[in-house]
């Protein structure tokens, strides 16, 4: 009975986020995208946890996803693949109990590889908030893709402010405002810890120029030492 109510909220939510898609317009700033694939150069998606409905009003089809196996992931399964996102299922090493984070990185690294983006909510899934976790960096460096830092910013939308990442919601027949950072780049000869910072500095700051009522003052640095994926 459990497995069917999830099953059917999951749908429903998909069915509402591709309403919204329809009545929205995306207006997209400072793309880099046409550049890098004119040039051959692949790329994944860096994106915060609260802007995830957002983001998928403009997402391209035949990026890959990572999700956790919580029930939040579960619960957004459908949305992505009605957006056509390839959804890998994965998550950090949790109380000593692995969630699949090394399978799931693995799964984006040989997609990636072949031509296609990735995406990844980079503070999630459980925070700290505006907190970019080491995955991207993981999966920058194993593959050579740049990392594109986007914020997306709805004209009128609902702010769950009860909720760890204040998740937004844009509001029917609004427009939503995707603003890219310029690519972060991966450095061989840069630990992946000094990467992290570097991408997590660039998303930050991307916020708060874009949406700086949302934009937390204070990031807060403490993270699993083993932590993998975003």
């Amino acid at each position: 009975m459990k497995y069917i109510l999830n099953w059917t909220i999951a749908w429903l939510a998909a069915i509402v986020v591709l309403l919204l898609r329809w009545t929205c317009r995306v207006r997209l700033h400072n793309d880099p995208r046409p550049a890098l694939r004119a040039a051959g150069v692949p790329y994944v998606y860096s994106v915060l946890h609260a802007h995830q409905v957002a983001a998928a009003m403009g997402g391209e089809a035949g990026t890959a996803a990572m999700v956790s196996q919580s029930l939040d992931g579960e619960l957004i399964v459908p949305t992505l693949r009605l957006m056509g996102v390839t959804p890998i299922r994965g998550s950090n090493r949790t109380r000593g109990q692995t969630k699949g984070g090394r399978e799931a990185l693995a799964g984006l690294i040989e997609h990636v590889n072949s031509g296609k983006p990735a995406y990844l909510a980079v503070d999630g899934p459980r925070g700290p908030r505006n907190r970019v976790h080491k995955g991207v960096a993981a999966l920058s460096k194993k593959t050579g893709a740049m990392v594109i830092n986007m914020v997306a910013v709805p004209e009128r939308r609902w702010i769950l402010s009860k909720t760890w990442d204040r998740l937004q919601i844009p509001q029917p027949f609004c427009r939503v405002h995707g603003y890219f950072a310029e690519p972060v780049r991966p450095n061989e000869e840069e630990s992946l810890e000094d990467y992290r910072r570097r991408i997590e500095a660039s998303l930050n700051a991307l916020e708060a120029e874009h949406d700086p009522a949302e934009a937390p003052t204070v990031v807060v640095e403490e993270a699993a030492s083993d932590e993998i994926a975003a």
